[in-house]
């Protein structure tokens, strides 16, 4: 049984793309079996609790074909990379053909070999699982053509940007749906599978079960797509009657039977985030936050925070992912930083993207084989090493969090509404402040720290992310706040002594 740590670090790789620049670094094929250990010993000096490696799965070439020829996706593989070509597609790694590792990156027994490798690291592995949909050229389609989402001719010549045929056995061709969520085009390299069908809820078990074997925890994608309520709104009363089960309601507790410490993480949007705790999630996609910070006031930002922390505690915070634009694009120098502050410290799952950590600033489009060489940011690599031996600390894992109340540090000065406060405390003696200025302008404010009544004395407070250290009376601090002044997107992680 592999036990996890509160608040986990996990870090997305994509496997693909990560084995093909390592096979060019080293001058020879790189496979799950061969990664050399230069490699992956600098996983665990990051301080990971996990590795996600996105895309170990079976790819479907009926879906690279659509790949390639799909006039949307070359615009982003241009983007990419100006001078790709047709062997750098590879298809899209949540078009799965078959829930077996890709040959091409070693198979199951390296996938084997490179766990027990990453274990003794201490670093868990996180597999995907795609509960939505299979590719279009998947064996369950001629198997267990009742697993999916069928139409009729009708459908088909209707609507063929929502289906598609696949020859029958008797001559005649089976109608099926193509995966999709109700707000956007269907993914025509996918087969929706029908979520109310109780062999296809079976089926998800056994499959789950064997990856189970295989990992320490599953990202599900796009998991709120299958529970009742989403799935009978998208696709109507042709599925069947709505069961009295959830899906996951179903799935999750059959493998926790087995496997009592794997966990669930959901990619889920549409604030549906507390329906999948309760579905039986550990951890759930913080997408409000990311939106927030991106777009939204910090006003927004703290009425967000202030939500129930057993809801909180199950979050997954990010500033990036393999769906999102890269961090140091989208929120610039200074605001990343102070974003990942955010993240990191929050009670909750904390996920990281493979070149967040260097500065890297082209989002790679899932379908590319291969990344474009870019080159690393000494000042982001320094402040995430700084940022990470930080927040690896117990306190953050076995501690308790606080929001913070800030008061103005004087008349009409309201810029303390840009500062972002609260605390870890494990015991009397380890504790953290975290303030964050979350704004393009100078803050100052007062934070309230009325907990530190009775400890009337000078206090040492050292700065974690530079190591500036401050003088400060304990009876102050509970009575009128520690008074603070920071520099547009800048934080401070205190460490009182």
């Amino acid at each position: 049984m592999v036990f996890w740590r509160q608040n986990p670090l996990i870090c997305e790789i994509n496997a693909w793309t990560w084995l093909h620049s390592l096979s060019t670094l080293y001058n020879r094929p790189v496979t799950f079996g061969s990664i050399p250990d230069e490699v992956l010993t600098p996983l665990a000096q990051w301080k990971f609790d996990a590795v996600w490696l996105m895309g170990v799965w079976e790819r479907s070439p009926a879906g690279r074909e659509i790949s390639l020829g799909h006039p949307h996706l070359q615009d982003e593989y241009r983007r990419a990379l100006p001078n790709y070509t047709k062997a750098d597609v590879i298809g899209s790694p949540y078009s799965i053909r078959r829930y077996e590792v890709d040959p091409h990156l070693g198979g199951r027994n390296e996938l084997a070999a490179l766990r027990k490798r990453l274990e003794k690291l201490g670093i868990k592995l996180v597999l995907d699982f795609v509960p939505n949909h299979t590719a279009i050229d998947c064996s369950w389609l001629a198997e267990c053509p009742d697993y999916f989402v069928q139409g009729v001719s009708e459908d088909l010549e209707a609507q063929p940007e929502f289906f598609f045929a696949v020859p029958g056995g008797d001559g005649r061709s089976l109608i099926f749906a193509n995966g999709r969520d109700p707000y956007f085009p269907a993914w025509t390299d996918t087969a929706q599978i029908n979520a109310f069908n109780p062999h296809l809820r079976s089926q998800a078990v056994t499959t789950l079960l064997d990856i189970a074997s295989q990992c320490d925890a599953v990202r599900c994608d796009m998991a709120m797509l299958v529970t009742n309520r989403i799935f009978s709104q998208t696709w109507g009363p042709g599925v069947g009657p709505e069961p009295e089960t959830e899906y996951w309601h179903v799935v999750i507790p059959a493998i926790k039977a087995k496997y009592p410490h794997f966990l669930f993480l959901a990619e889920v949007y549409w604030d549906m985030e507390w329906k999948l705790q309760q579905q039986g999630f550990d951890y759930t996609y913080d997408k409000r936050l990311y939106d927030y910070l991106k777009n939204e006031p910090v006003r927004s930002i703290l009425t967000h925070l202030q939500g129930d922390l057993n809801y909180q505690s199950h979050m997954v915070r990010f500033i990036e992912n393999h769906d999102e634009q890269r961090a140091a694009r989208t929120f610039g120098p200074g605001r990343a930083q102070a974003a990942a502050v955010l993240v990191t410290t929050l009670p909750g799952a904390t996920l990281l993207h493979e070149g967040q950590f260097y500065g890297h600033r082209i989002k790679l489009p899932v379908q590319l084989g291969y990344r474009p060489v870019e080159e690393t940011d000494p000042e982001i690599e320094a402040f995430y090493h700084v940022l990470l031996a930080e927040v690896s600390k117990p306190i953050y894992h076995n501690g308790t969090w606080r929001m913070r109340e800030t008061m103005p540090a004087w008349d009409l000065n309201a810029t303390h509404k840009n500062l972002i406060a609260y605390t870890w405390q494990s015991n009397s003696s380890d504790r953290r402040l975290i303030v964050i200025n979350y704004s393009s302008t100078g803050s100052q404010g007062r934070v309230l720290l009325p907990d530190m009544h009775g400890t009337d004395r000078i206090w040492k407070l050292q700065d974690q992310l530079d190591g500036s250290v401050y003088e400060r009376s304990g009876k102050e601090m509970a009575d009128v706040g520690l008074y603070v002044d920071l520099s547009p997107w800048q934080s401070h992680i205190f460490d009182f002594r």
